[in-house]
């Protein structure tokens, strides 16, 4: 299924139906009052989390949701059917704005979140409501009000405890086939991801975490070059941030500085996440090679950076980057837990 992060949608939601004018007629009182009902309430149109999407591809090629109008009112003070409301069901980690102000209407991030982004209209009072000591007779109704119709922007920011950052061709995609049993598409070539990729990381003991394969940065990421902020804003959901730096790159610690300079430009607040660093493609080195490898890459980090050796192609290390990073989710989960209890 095709991966889709953006998409504009028209909604519409129903209107109110009119209120009845309608007056009593039985057998024995011919003249009775009037008895005409309001109308139903037009449909509104929601929107709600569900945990089984991770793509806005149903939008994408259904881009009008209209809901129904409320129906007219009846005699005998009954009121009409409401129209019925539209649920437009989104993966989770979806932000929903106004397409006109790009105000945000609100944010999908668990299951069973939900919100109205049209209400519908309200029915119109039926001409009992009308009645009066001078007016016993009235003969006019509400109609049902409007209702709204604007264009609404979906942007899904990807859910994950871990976000893998790195260049093209760092070895990220084989990383995450090996921490999980995800399958992204993989070459030695660079750009082979084109879009994120999910994959759940089982540790035993009923102990996982989700990883996400965002697709290479270039230079200039920030600032749009490549697929920059088309990607850039997948990260800001990351619990904790691995950035993947291939052993056998020139100047393995100034490219990770670069990729540190360019989410400091997108967005300051990810210099505020965990964070570690995989050396990769440590199997290109050679074990008898590694250890001295390793100490002549790590003197190009800044100190307070943990650096982890590891391959992925020959499983070297991943045990012990699991726990790392299972380290840092669980103090971001309890802190997390720890907020929402306050």
């Amino acid at each position: 299924m095709k991966f889709v992060d953006y998409v504009t949608v028209t909604v519409r939601s129903g209107r109110g139906g009119p209120g009845s004018v309608h007056f009593r007629r039985e057998k024995y009182e011919p003249n009775g009052g009037p008895d005409g009902g309001d109308g139903g309430a037009g449909g509104s149109v929601r929107v709600e989390g569900d945990p089984s999407l991770y793509t806005l591809l149903d939008l994408r090629y259904n881009r009008h949701h209209f809901a129904d109008s409320g129906e007219t009112g009846g005699g005998a003070n009954k009121s009409g059917k409401a129209g019925d409301d539209i649920v437009l069901r989104v993966p989770l980690g979806t932000v929903v704005r106004d397409g006109e102000t790009d105000e945000v209407l609100g944010e999908v991030v668990h299951e069973g979140d939900g919100f109205v982004i049209a209400q519908g209209g309200r029915g119109g009072q039926g001409n009992t409501h009308f009645k009066s000591s001078t007016n016993q007779a009235p003969r006019h109704a509400q109609p049902g009000e409007a209702g709204e119709e604007r264009e609404v922007v979906f942007e899904l920011k990807l859910l994950a405890d871990v976000g893998l950052v790195g260049f093209p061709n760092a070895g990220k995609s084989t990383l995450v086939s090996s921490l999980s049993a995800a399958k992204p598409k993989i070459a030695d070539y660079p750009f082979t991801t084109l879009e994120p990729n999910l994959g759940m990381v089982q540790l035993g003991d009923y102990r996982s975490f989700v990883v996400a394969d965002i697709p290479g940065l270039i230079k200039g990421a920030s600032e749009g070059r490549g697929l920059g902020h088309q990607f850039l804003k997948h990260v800001e959901r990351n619990a904790v941030l691995l950035f993947c730096v291939a052993a056998d790159a020139e100047a393995p610690g100034a490219r990770y500085q670069t990729l540190i300079d360019e989410l400091r430009a997108f967005s300051p607040h990810l210099m505020d996440k965990p964070r570690l660093v995989a050396l990769t493609k440590m199997d290109i080195v050679g074990p008898e090679l590694a250890d001295a490898w390793t100490a002549e890459v790590r003197a190009g980090f800044p100190d307070d950076v943990e650096v982890l050796p590891i391959s992925a192609v020959s499983r070297t290390g991943l045990d012990r980057l699991r726990e790392r990073l299972w380290t840092f989710v669980e103090a971001e989960r309890e802190a997390a837990a720890g907020e929402a209890a306050e």
